[in-house]
Parts: structure tokens; sequence; C-alpha cells
């Protein structure tokens, strides 16, 4: 059978891997396809062990279609087309193609080949060699299919579906025709019309690296891993007319490590000094050629064979310049055009000429305008436009002067407790950054909360809006390249969220005098109380009346205790007051200890107005009267009697309805005292009402 030749692939087998394959009953079919521009469906399938691929190659496969919609309607029974068994050609149908395909010897040796070149000594070791074998044969057979569709087809591997229409959907489903007794193989599907067809896309990011007499090319392949299996690179000398470079399609089989997975490299020997044009095209596991990549052109140069090197630099014109001498073979000369200086802020930045057109004979030069940071380099112009750059050198001036102190700092905390803060970006041209400072108290060191110097302008940080400090304090410095730091910003207050309520305000004592109730208090002891606020009702009442808010002023801010007087009040009533704190965030503190105060009557009611009396001397008598109140309130109305300096008695009791009496009892040159007293249902006595008069 014909040598086939593989280059670049190198394939690493794991024994165990192997044999744990081997041993496992379960194996799965997994299933491509992908809707064609001519109106057909192509179907890639394959198993995922060895020993399912070496039984399948044995008993075939079957292939079913299954219609699942047709027009956008779902049909409520599928269709079920059976395309038959596919099983590999037999060996005199390989026999016609393998002269002609490297793709068609290479799979027919993996099914019909007696040996896969893998030699053992003793039982263990052919056993381990068989088992090596079967892998073998079972990854170059799907190489072989991936590389080639019509090969796939013979190897019973692919089929092509010609008899599909534009709007319906299809399940196509591949079984196993293994006996179940053998190996349990779970069949697989694919969804698809040609409502899915895509254009394919064109290769990514093609770069190149021209060298002496070689160019390296480099493409993204890992974003069309899915679409393309492997490459053809193509080159022009004019920009048109590309041709194929490579015979095979190119791959790789790298599955990581060290190596940027992400990337396929190519290299390519081309002459020096002339310009060359490259492109890369994807092949699909169906035989199906990409669009071309971008065109990337450029040309090999010889190297220069002498290199320069910054050998010294030394400080010059009052910081301000710096003398640099650098090393270069005097062989070299005769080579260059001579040498520029570059210059970078970073020393992985970008160089930028400073100074052009220094001599070839010339080592030493001058540059005058440094920033704190500077970083050099000397290129060696080439003559065949091949350049060679020094190893980069840090200069940096002395510099002791700090940047000014950053202003406008301000912030904000939103409700979860995110803090962001924002400055006025310093101007000086040498900044490095800021460092930010937190303090949860303002009397307390601040620590730093910045790891590195922060180059933005706009700072975010946390705090806990559920601690007992309702205010976080910041201050900021500035930082230049020399690590000389500024004075602090002006300090920032941010009020943190408040969900905690004030501390309890506790009644200390009371008294009650002259009909008043004097309460004291300890005022709450959290820091952001505004006003302290009185509650009162009346014994047993549901409702609490508010009736005094203390705010918390400047002169009382230090003190400890209130004293408050209530004169709003009745006698012989029980009274309950609640004190509570009001803090900045309107949360209330959360005490409902209430004191209960009796208030004792302190005056009587009237009950009784407009007495009065008129003196009747010819008839001999004297009327009393009077009004009444409230007659519903109002038991009765005690009526005293007596002469002045003498002892006075009880008259008689009127009730509510009787307003005068008739005193027929009296004798002249008489001073008559008469005392009036209401009497309330309740059983309080009211008001004495006193009248004095001569008879």
């Amino acid at each position: 059978m014909k040598r086939i030749v593989l280059i670049a692939i190198f394939l690493v087998y794991s024994i165990g891997v192997t044999k744990a394959q081997n041993i496992s009953k379960t194996s799965e079919i997994k299933v491509l396809g992908r809707a064609h521009e001519s109106n057909k469906i192509m179907l890639r399938w394959a198993p995922d062990k060895p020993i399912a691929f070496r039984k399948l190659n044995q008993y075939g496969y079957q292939v079913k279609r299954y219609t699942i919609s047709i027009g956008g309607q779902t049909l409520s029974k599928p269709i079920v087309k059976d395309f038959g068994t596919f099983k590999p050609a037999i060996p005199v149908e390989w026999m016609k193609v393998v002269e002609k395909n490297n793709n068609a010897a290479v799979m027919a040796q993996a099914l019909f080949g007696e040996s896969f070149n893998v030699e053992g000594v003793g039982d263990l070791q052919g056993i381990i060699n068989m088992s090596q074998e079967q892998q073998q044969r079972f990854t170059w057979a799907l190489y072989a299919a991936d590389q080639d569709f019509s090969i796939a087809k013979l190897a019973g591997l692919g089929f092509e579906d010609f008899g599909i229409k534009s709007n319906e959907k299809y399940v196509y489903k591949v079984f196993s025709l293994v006996p179940k007794s053998e190996m349990n193989i779970n069949d697989g599907g694919v969804f698809i019309g040609m409502q899915d067809y895509e254009r394919l896309p064109k290769p990514l990011d093609l770069a190149a690296i021209f060298d002496d007499h070689k160019v390296m090319l480099n493409w993204n392949y890992k974003v069309y891993a899915n679409e393309y299996n492997s490459y053809f690179v193509e080159r022009s000398e004019s920009g048109q007319n590309f041709k194929r470079i490579n015979k095979l399609p190119y791959t790789t089989l790298n599955s990581g490590g060290r190596v940027d997975t992400k990337r396929i490299y190519y290299i390519d020997s081309i002459a020096n000094n002339k310009t060359y044009y490259y492109r890369v095209k994807g092949r699909t596991a169906f035989g199906e050629l990409s669009p071309p990549s971008d065109i990337i052109s450029g040309k090999g140069l010889k190297v220069l064979e002498y290199v320069p090197k910054i050998s010294s630099k030394e400080i010059v014109n009052k910081n301000k310049g710096v003398l640099l001498e650098w090393e270069f073979l005097k062989e070299g000369n005769r080579f260059i055009k001579g040498f520029r200086l570059n210059k970078s802020n970073k020393v992985d930045g970008i160089y930028k000429p400073v100074i052009d057109y220094i001599l070839p004979s010339k080592r030493t030069v001058i540059y005058n305008d440094l920033e704190p940071t500077n970083y050099f380099t000397i290129t060696a112009i080439g003559k065949t436009g091949s350049n060679r750059d020094s190893y980069p050198v840090l200069v940096q001036p002395i510099d002791s002067i700090p940047p000014i102190k950053p202003i406008g700092l301000e912030g904000k905390v939103d409700s979860l407790g995110v803090v962001t803060l924002n400055w006025k970006a310093n101007t000086e041209s040498d900044m490095l950054g800021y460092r930010v400072f937190k303090g949860n108290n303002r009397v307390e060191e601040f620590s730093q909360i910045t790891v590195s110097p922060h180059q933005a302008t706009t700072f975010y940080d946390s705090v806990s809006v559920k601690s007992l400090n309702d205010k976080v304090y910041y201050k900021i410095v500035a930082v230049d390249q020399r690590f000389n730091m500024s004075d602090y910003s002006d300090e920032l207050i941010l009020k943190k969220p408040d969900y905690i309520p004030p501390a309890s305000p506790v009644i200390t004592s009371y008294d009650v005098k002259e009909g008043k109730v004097n309460l004291k208090w300890a005022n709450s002891q959290s820091s952001d109380v505004l006003r302290h606020e009185v509650f009162r009702r009346v014994q047993d009442s549901i409702k609490w009346n508010l009736v005094a808010s203390l705010p918390k002023t400047k002169d009382t801010l230090n003190i400890a205790y209130t004293d408050w007087i209530d004169s709003n009040v009745d006698g012989n009533v029980d009274y309950q007051y609640l004190i509570k704190a009001v803090d900045d965030s309107g949360l209330q503190s959360e005490n409902d200890d209430y004191l209960t105060i009796e208030v004792p009557r302190t005056s009587l009611k009237s009950g009784i107005k407009n007495v009065g009396t008129y003196v009747d001397k010819v008839n001999g008598f004297i009327e009393v009267f009077w009004k009444i109140e409230d007659e519903s309130s109002l038991l009765e109305v005690m009526i005293y009697k007596g002469i002045k300096e003498k002892k006075i008695r009880l008259l008689r009791n009127a009730p509510p309805s009787i307003t005068r009496i008739v005193d027929e009892d009296i004798r002249p040159n008489n001073y008559y005292i008469y005392l009036l007293r209401p009497v309330f249902k309740d059983g309080s006595l009211g008001e004495i009402k006193q009248i004095e008069l001569k008879y």
C-alpha cells in the first residue's frame, strides 16, 4: 500500500485512557450537519471510542430522516424516511482510489491493514500494543475523513441528502446496528433545514513576521474551530494570482500546554528584499473552502549582525538633560546609515524617535527634554533596511518636589453602602496616581485603602450600613513618579445610610407641684439625635398624643439630662408619659416603656354661678338664688346658714332642679352668712360660694 508522509503532526496517546475507553461498554455516535447552497444537506458522523468504531465498521450504521415541520408548522407525527445501512466500502472499491488519494490510503490502511506499525515483546506488551494500534486506527481514520468528505462517504461516515425542501425542517438520526449484547452505542442526531444555511466566514487575524529569507505566518483558528479542520496557505508576488504553497491541507493537533492554542503557525521560505503577499482559506469537514482571509504582505531582510548597547548615562544641564554613550563595533559602521535615539515613558511602551541622523561614527548624544521618567533605546539603521535596537535604559532626573494637594474631593454613599469618590485631576506631568485614606472616626488615624497609587479620579469603596458609627471620613494624597507625596486633601465627611434607630432616652425622675408635672430624663446617647419627643395619654387610652418636641441645639449638645414641665394637665387624672429620640434620618428610638403619674386635684370645680340674695323687710324673709352650670353632673347643692362669728349649720340640701330658697327664720340687726357648696354625682365637692348680708 502507498506510503504516506504527514508533516508537523504530533500525537500523544495515553495507554491508561485507551484501556479505560475499551473497557467501557457504552459509546455514542456524534453527528455533524451542514446545509449547502446547492439545496442539499451534508452529514458527517463518527463514534467516540475506538472499540465502537471497529464494531460499527463490521455491523454498520442506519440513517433516518424525520420531517418535523413544514412551512413553520410542527407536524403532529413526523414523516420518516429511511436511507438504509452505511458501512465502509469493500477493499476492491478502495483499490480504485488509494493510488490517487493519500487520505484514501490512510483510511484503507486503518480499516483493512493487517498491522499499524506497532511492535511489542511478550504477552503484556502485546496487549498494550493491540490497544495502541486500535487507538491509532481510530484516530487516523477520523483524521482522513475530516480531510476529505468523499473518503468519509466511502468509509460509511458521511452522506448527502438531495431530496429536501426549503420550507421543511428535519431531524437526522444515525443509529448503531451493533447488537446490544455486544455493545451499547447510543444514537446521535442533528436538527437542521435549509433555513440554517450560512455563508462560510473568512479566517481571522492573519499576521506575519518577516525575517531573513523566511516568514512566519500565524492566524486565529480557535474562533472557527467548529467550522474548519484544516487550511490552505496561498502566496502571490504581485498581490493577485495567488497559488497554494501547501499541497496537503495544513492543520494542528496541538492540545495546549505552553503553546498558544488559539493560533496556528506556518513558516515559508522566501527571497530577501522582495515583497510577498499571503492569504489563507479554511476547509470544512465537508470539503468546502472558505473565502480568503485578509491579505498581508512584507519582505525578508538580511539581519544586521551588529547590535548597539547603551553603556553609560549622565544627568547634565542642571537636571534637564542626559548624556548617553553606547557601544557598537567599528566593523559594523560600513553596514549602517547611522543611529537613532528613541524614547518612551514606559519600558514596554511605544518608543518614538527623538534624535535622527546620528552619524555612524558617533557614540554619544545629549538629549535635553527630560521628563520625570524616561526610557531610551539606540537603533542602528541598516543600509539594507534591517535595524537593530539596544536594550532600553532608564533615566530619571532628581525630583524632590511633591505634587500639590488634591482638591475637589466629593462623594456619596448609596443605600447598599457603596461609596463613590470623585476629585479633580492634578496637572503635574509626572503624576503617578493617588492614595486614598479612610477613617471611621474623626479623631482616629486614617488608614490607606489603596494597595498601589490609583490612577483614575474616581474611586469606589464600600462601608457597613449597620455599624454604630454614622459617618465615614476620607482623605487623598497625590503621588508622582518618584513617589513624592502631596499634603492630604481636605477631609471629606460622608453620612452613611442609617438603618439603626437611636438609643432610647430614659425617664429618671418626676414630681407634681401646683398642678404641673415636672419630668426629668437622660437623653439618648446617639450622636445623630436631632430631637426628643414627649408623648402623653390619659391612662388606659389607646392613642398617644405628641405634646412636646425638643430639638437638640448647640447649647444642649453635651447636656446628658433634660428637665421639662407639663402645665397643661387636669387634677384628679392619671397620665402616662413616653419619651422617644429621633435622629437625622427620621428614625425613632424603639422604647415602649412609659411612666404613669397621678395628678391630684388642686382646685375645686365651680358647679354653680351667679349666686345672689334678695332682702324683703316688709314681709320678713331673705331669698337666696343661684344658677346651675351643668345640671347633668350635679347631685345636689348643700346650703349652710349662720350668724357672723357664730356657728354655721346646714340649712338644707337642694336638688339641681331648685335654684332658689326663701329663709323666713331671721331677726333684725343680724349679719347673716350663707354658704352654697355643690355636690357632684362622682362624689366630689365643688367650690363654696359665700354671701354675707345685714338684715
